[in-house]
């Protein structure tokens, strides 16, 4: 298959807006340099997700990451794709209130190349987004399942499955949207709720466990290239094998240094 660039140069708020009704938005996670570069010119846009607490870390949960954390991954991830749209994600505490969020924000802003940031909540949080939009911050929301919610919660559970949550759920992307949100990520909610959301606003909605009903999509990127192997979640995909893949070229490198066929005499200096 052959590699298909992003239609688009260079995404904007502008163009980000606009794809609702017509075209499907991808964006994937990426924490370095390295796989930034690769995706830049393929995705939308590059989530850098406070998921890297988990994948990239090795912590349970995504609560303990920092905004320094955020901010240096952040910065590799802008100088491996420098044309690129990057969110990066808010992390656990970093918005309790408006002066917080917005003092946070702006040293985002001043330390970083982001384009925007993201932000779990819906109601609860909209007075948070306004703020921060009023103040020029571009802000992506995220409601649904929300993985800083986890302990508050009692777990990772799917929205939706009742008509009162439904109607809640509408709700919190309609006060998003009116918070001057640009962008909404719907989580692990059921397909036909999710649809009703995105419906519901005019911006677009990017789907994660959602269905294919929203504007577009988003992935962890070690979920969806298979190096994650601990579990797979119902609504990822696999599109590489990637942790067999990996170990078996590290095993036929070890073979290859044992036999003394690596390096060859085509390798030595």
């Amino acid at each position: 298959m052959s590699i298909i660039k992003n239609d688009f140069e260079k995404m904007n708020i502008t163009k980000i807006k606009n794809s609702k009704n017509n075209k499907k938005l991808t964006m994937i996670t990426a924490y370095d340099a390295l796989f930034s570069k690769l995706f830049s010119e393929i995705a939308d846009m590059i989530l850098v997700g406070d998921s890297l607490n988990m994948s990239f870390a090795g912590k349970p949960d995504t609560l303990s990451a920092t905004l320094d954390q955020m901010i240096y991954h952040t910065n590799a991830v802008c100088a491996g794709a420098p044309k690129a749209f990057v969110v990066l994600d808010m992390p656990f505490g970093s918005y309790i209130n408006e002066n917080q969020a917005l003092e946070n924000a702006a040293k985002v802003y001043a330390q970083t190349n982001a384009a925007a940031i993201k932000i779990e909540g819906g109601e609860d949080r909209a007075h948070i987004i306004e703020h921060l939009t009023k103040n020029s911050i571009a802000v992506m929301g995220h409601i649904g399942l929300m993985p800083q919610y986890v302990r508050s919660e009692g777990g990772y559970k799917v929205r939706g499955k009742s008509k009162e949550d439904e109607e809640q759920l509408i709700k919190d992307a309609i006060a998003v949207e009116k918070a001057g949100a640009f962008c909404i990520v719907v989580e692990g909610v059921m397909s036909d709720v999710a649809k009703k959301i995105t419906e519901a606003v005019s911006i677009p909605i990017i789907g994660i466990g959602a269905g294919n009903v929203t504007d577009g999509q988003v992935l962890v990127w070690s979920d969806m290239l298979g190096f994650f192997e601990d579990f797979k979640p119902k609504f990822v995909r696999h599109y590489l094998n990637g942790a067999k893949l990996v170990k078996e070229a590290v095993n036929q490198y070890r073979s290859d240094v044992q036999d003394s066929s690596f390096p060859s005499k085509e390798e030595e200096y």
